[in-house]
């Protein structure tokens, strides 16, 4: 008997199709890595040329001093300890906590004021070096890749930081009179959403205002649920939350420089440091200005309003909720758990006159855009992807570009205007929805079960 042995052509390809990816992978991960450091020293430079906190002295804070933010050097931590066993998971969140008890009592006693925030950084990066150095295998990737995305997510706020000052040194005017003329089309739903929130009282204030400035604790959780199972599976998923949340972070905030606002509590509120065209915000809608200008502002007020990033990234949460990574639908406390946060972080942002209306639609067609380009890669750049992205961005595009020289048509004819702008929103949320959640879809297989069913 004969046995002839044929070599599979699908096996073949299957192998060459993930050895390319994993190689274009290493290479962006190392042209990443490489492009951190450079990043972080620039903006040092500018920071210390333009008299203000840069991110390595901010960085450095976090290790010896008091930390700017308590929960974000946490977040990081535990975004980190996804990619570890749970022995080890227990072992350093026992030693941050320690350290963190530490510091924070060196600080009451030396009459300084509490926080915590050292130990998480201290932790991360020590779990980082440990797994560059000792561990081997898929123990070593999966410890370095979650280490890198917690400190990606704590240099993120870094970089953000010194991105806000450069907005008010390259923008000394802003654009809120044309703003606010669109935002007549809409209705002026900041100085209708500011009168709603006082009379609502405290408690709805608080939970509003926690809801608004610890956003990256939902993200966390969402990012946490989403990559539960890294460790035993031996596979990271092809997207998830934190990639959506980075790439924003990297291309919302260049659109400040572009279109500088700051926003109705700062332009037409007691905020605004003298410089306010009045304080109407939130008790009187300002009367329409046919003739707007650009207003020279504050030094110490970042131009932040334009897109709102934090309708995006609330969205991106409320989009992240729906279902599993595999398609499947996600747990009823996670569906309304997204949904309570992006309604609270819209009443929030409007509500407390940090945005205007026109704002959250940039922000919400910012989002969809993003997400649109980074959801589901497996499926390539077919047509589906490139047409709605590309509808993302004219469509961005054309609200910028209403919002500044179309600002009076659309304060004039409000509902046309408004009909306008939130249906360019609705189709395009319609087309997204049509794209990524109009049919259930398979499971994913990892690249290694790929490959080894072309065997």
């Amino acid at each position: 008997m004969v046995v002839v042995l044929v070599e599979n052509p699908g096996a073949r390809a299957g192998s060459a199709v993930v050895r390319s990816r994993e190689s274009r992978t290493r290479t962006g991960v190392a042209a990443a890595v490489a492009a951190v450091p450079v990043l972080l020293i620039a903006l040092q430079v500018i920071a210390i040329r333009e008299g203000f906190e840069g991110p390595l002295d901010s960085l450095w804070r976090d290790y010896v001093g008091t930390p700017k933010s308590m929960s974000v050097p946490w977040a990081g931590l535990i975004l980190a300890l996804v990619g570890i066993s749970v022995r080890r998971r227990l072992v350093a969140v026992g030693v941050a906590v320690a350290i963190d008890v530490a510091w924070a009592g060196a600080r009451l006693l030396a009459g300084e004021p509490f926080a915590i925030g050292n130990g998480p950084v201290i932790v991360l990066t020590a779990l980082a070096l440990l797994a560059w150095l000792r561990w081997t295998g898929a123990e070593r990737r999966d410890a370095l890749h979650a280490a890198a995305l917690g400190a990606l997510l704590i240099l993120a706020t870094k970089v953000g930081d010194v991105w806000l000052h450069i907005t008010v040194i390259g923008r000394p005017t802003v654009l809120d009179e044309y703003v606010i003329l669109a935002d007549h089309a809409l209705g002026d739903p900041s100085w209708v959403l500011g009168r709603a929130i006082d009379a609502l009282g405290p408690v709805v204030y608080a939970v509003l205002h926690w809801v608004y400035i610890e956003l990256p604790v939902a993200a966390i959780v969402v990012a946490v649920w989403q990559l539960r199972h890294v460790v035993s599976s031996g596979r990271w998923p092809s997207h998830y939350l934190v990639r959506t949340f980075l790439v924003l972070g990297l291309i919302g905030p260049l659109v400040y420089v572009l279109f500088p606002v700051v926003g109705p509590m700062f332009a037409y509120g007691p905020d605004g440091n003298g410089l306010q065209l009045g304080n109407y915000w939130p008790g009187v809608v300002p009367p329409i200005d046919r003739n707007p200008m650009p207003l020279p502002f504050d030094a110490a007020i970042p131009r932040n309003c334009m897109p709102s990033m934090h309708t995006a990234w609330a969205l991106s949460v409320f989009l992240h909720t729906r279902r599993d990574i595999d398609g499947a639908p996600a747990p009823r406390w996670l569906r309304w758990g997204g949904a309570f946060w992006l309604l609270a972080t819209l009443a929030a942002t409007l509500g407390f006159g940090y945005h205007y209306g026109v704002d959250l639609v940039a922000g919400a067609v910012l989002c969809l855009t993003v997400e649109s380009a980074l959801r589901e890669p497996e499926r390539g750049w077919g047509w589906f992807r490139i047409r709605l992205v590309a509808s993302g961005v004219a469509v961005l595009a054309a609200l910028l570009l209403s919002y500044r020289y179309l600002a009076v048509p659309m304060a004039d004819y409000p509902v046309f205007a408004g009909t306008v702008v939130l249906g360019l929103l609705a189709g395009l949320a319609a087309a997204f929805h049509a794209t990524w959640f109009a049919s259930v879809r398979e499971p994913q297989q990892a690249p290694r079960e790929v490959e080894h069913a072309a065997r």
